[in-house]
């Protein structure tokens, strides 16, 4: 097997003439002690052209390779020669340098090239890059350790060559030399060769005047390898990295880092149409796949190919969030944290998940979420400025003061696993740091549904604060300043994050209107609804293949009382009859309704009640769960409530004579949704799902203490 690294440097900067650096960098020959492998070199070929403009110098060096005793017998040399071809052109100021192996050249092939070029915005100044490839055809079995060997020697002498140069301009300097005067071509004796040949421009560097560069650099470098025209340049992009920009703008990165950015930048330069993304971003890409640059470039651009669907680029300038997300979303950005990232407030706990949902769908609010991220995004570019250092992620704190039974509604759940994914799969490495505080008992049952959907890597920035803790030592106070701490968390800062509270139902959208959305991304809608009759119940089928499995169930009475039964049944119903005649015509208009418990069937033989009836009356949302106890088949049914006689009198009360005159056409309508889920995906948490339904629920149907099965109802009004 063969395997080719590449290398691409970022351009260096030195602040120095070219002939200067040139008298430095001749001093590191023959031998050159800061490099302690480099033991000898030898001068094979030269080439002087008569003027004196172009020097060739071919070397053959020798190095001792830090390498494993076993391994160096084993390949049977003491020393790794190379040859070095050096090709120095004064008129032009360039050094072309290229570099190959010629031990073991038929197992292993290196390829290196360097240049040092005038800078061309600054006469003054030279520029330095490298390229280099390592293809390991076989080494005796030893080929990874090889290449381990190679790469390391390799990264670390990248990085002492700028100590070396400078290291010699010192050297100079303490000899008095500070200044190399440039090439000039000799005086010829006769008249015709110096018209014969015009003189060159000393430097073709476009001169910039000083105050055009900011601090004399501009942050892109526009560099070309070289300045003479023999040499095309069309092939290679026009604006590089340069060292310095690196440092500041992105951070600390390796030489292999820096390298596979340049390289994953120039392929986007080369082969993306649209708009490229910033370097910043290319970068949190790479570090999202450990800088392996085919895993980074994939993901990539399956997110590119997103946002350009999407139109995400504008999302910002374009999108104005709903009045109920302004309203009702309790999120906001809150100035910043002790490192500088920006900081996102989220009141998880005040904020009704469902009844966003349910008000926009759940497009709205990923678009929401989107552009959330967006301006999270341009909120690290100002404060890498603003700060002087890069900072690319922000930190969120979530606070779950008022999390209740209500967030833990599975299509909220679901929702928010959906969002998660987006923001995972397109703003990798955007997550500094998670403050969730305030975590109440019912926390670690929606922790145990959302973890598994986390990449790892983000999970380790999870910090989780139960009740009050925040306030202690390793608090709160170690990641925000005291000055910035949001009111509602006890500090004295004003914060702007709006208070949420429940969505009011009229603000609610039916299924219809949900499914009639005009942008998608996703294309199922969650909800079914169905119509309820006078002796005709919707009844809906679930069979459970595994004993412990846990059926959940989410409704809302949109119109009409209900009550609301779950059954089970060793044998399957009969599929229902399509009836053409009888009670069933009057269903066709009104949508869904079907029966399945046959006529015959008696209660207690056939089939049995596996919780006690719960009565929902219209305009309430109903969720809750059961734990199944038995294989075979369950049977949901919402069932019209017929007025009870007054127990007393034995009369109707007027109350509900009256509220029967208002149910018109007795019918009933219910939007629900049900799912089933295996006992392990609510692993640990019915333990901590039962202690919090006596804190939270308003009103708990009949929970039984039993660890086998264990169902609430919770109703929020």
């Amino acid at each position: 097997a063969t395997m080719v690294q590449k290398y691409q440097s970022p351009v260096r900067v030195y602040k120095h003439p070219f002939e200067l650096i040139m008298a430095a960098y001749e001093r590191r020959f023959p031998t050159c002690p800061l490099i302690p492998m480099f033991v000898a070199s030898d001068t094979v070929n030269e080439y002087r052209s008569e003027d004196g403009a172009v020097h060739v110098i071919e070397r053959r060096c020798k190095l001792d390779i830090d390498a494993p005793r076993l391994l160096k017998k084993i390949a049977g040399v003491d020393y790794v020669y190379f040859v070095q071809k050096n090709s120095l052109n004064r008129r032009e100021r360039t050094l072309h340098i290229e570099a190959y192996n010629e031990t073991f050249s038929n197992r292993v092939i290196i390829n290196e090239h360097c240049s040092y070029t005038v800078h061309p915005d600054n006469e003054d100044w030279t520029c330095f890059e490298q390229s280099a490839s390592l293809d390991i055809k076989s080494f005796f079995g030893f080929e990874s350790t090889v290449e381990k060997i190679a790469m390391k020697q390799y990264t670390s002498n990248i990085k002492k060559g700028k100590e070396i140069i400078e290291y010699y301009l010192k050297q100079l300097e303490e000899e008095g030399i500070t200044f190399v005067p440039r090439w000039t071509p000799p005086v010829a004796c006769k008249s015709e060769s110096s018209t014969s040949h015009p003189r060159r421009p000393v430097s073709p560097a476009i001169n910039i005047p000083e105050s055009a560069t900011k601090e004399g650099l501009s942050n892109k470098e526009i560099l070309n390898t070289s300045s003479s025209p023999s040499e095309p340049t069309a092939g290679t992009p026009d604006d590089k990295l340069d060292a310095d920009y690196i440092k500041r703008y992105l951070g600390d990165l390796t030489p292999m880092q820096e390298s596979c950015l340049i390289r994953l930048r120039q392929w986007l330069q080369e082969t993306h149409k649209g708009k490229i993304p910033k370097d910043e971003h290319i970068l949190r890409f790479l570090r999202a796949r450990d800088f392996n640059i085919d895993k980074a470039r994939e993901i990539l651009c399956q997110s590119l190919t997103w946002r350009k669907q999407h139109q995400v680029d504008y999302i910002l300038d374009t999108w104005n969030p709903p009045q109920v997300l302004q309203d009702y979303y309790a999120g906001g950005w809150h100035h910043h944290d002790k490192d500088g990232r920006p900081l996102y407030v989220l009141r998880l706990g005040q904020m009704d998940t469902k009844g966003l949902v349910r008000a926009l769908g759940e497009e709205a609010l990923l678009r929401y979420v989107l552009s959330i991220n967006e301006e999270g995004l341009r909120r690290c570019e100002e404060n890498t400025k603003v700060f002087g250092r890069p900072i690319s992620s922000w930190t969120c704190l979530v606070d779950l003061e008022g999390l209740n039974m209500r967030h833990l509604w599975r299509p909220g759940v679901k929702a928010l696993l959906r969002i998660i994914e987006v923001v995972e799969a397109n703003y990798p490495e955007t997550l500094g740091r998670l403050l969730i505080l305030r975590a109440p008992r019912v926390f670690p049952v929606l922790w145990t549904l959302v973890s598994p959907f986390i990449d790892d890597n983000t999970r380790k920035k999870f910090l989780i604060y139960a009740g009050n803790d925040y306030q202690g030592p390793g608090g709160l106070l170690d990641y925000i300043d005291k000055e910035i701490i949001p009111d509602f968390l006890g500090g004295e800062c004003m914060c702007e994050v709006p208070e949420g509270g429940l969505v009011p139902k009229s603000l609610y959208r039916t299924a219809e209107e949900l499914e009639n959305e005009d942008i998608k991304l996703w294309t199922e809608t969650i909800y079914q609804s169905a119509s309820v009759f006078k002796g005709a119940p919707h009844e809906v089928l679930i069979q459970i293949v595994d004993a412990s499995s846990v059926i959940t169930w989410d409704f809302d009475v949109c119109k009409g009382d209900i009550v609301f039964n779950i059954f089970h049944s060793k044998r399957a119903p009969q599929p229902p009859k399509k009836d053409s005649l009888g009670a069933h015509s009057i269903t066709s208009p009104g949508g869904n309704n079907v029966q399945l418990i046959d006529k015959v069937w008696q209660l207690g033989r056939d089939y049995s009640m596996v919780e006690s009836p719960l009565i929902c009356k219209e305009g309430e949302s109903v969720q809750g769960s059961h734990v199944t106890r038995w294989p075979g088949f369950y049977i949901l049914q919402w069932k019209f409530h017929s007025m009870p006689a007054c127990a007393t009198t034995n009369l109707p009360r007027v109350d509900d004579v009256l509220a029967s005159l208002q149910v018109s056409s007795h019918k009933c309508k219910v939007m629900y949704y049900t799912e089933v889920i295996g006992s392990e995906d609510f692993r640990g948490s019915m333990t901590s799902l039962e202690s919090s339904h006596s804190g939270f629920s308003q009103l708990s149907a009949a929970t039984t203490s039993s660890s086998q099965s264990h169902s609430s109802s919770m109703i929020s009004r």
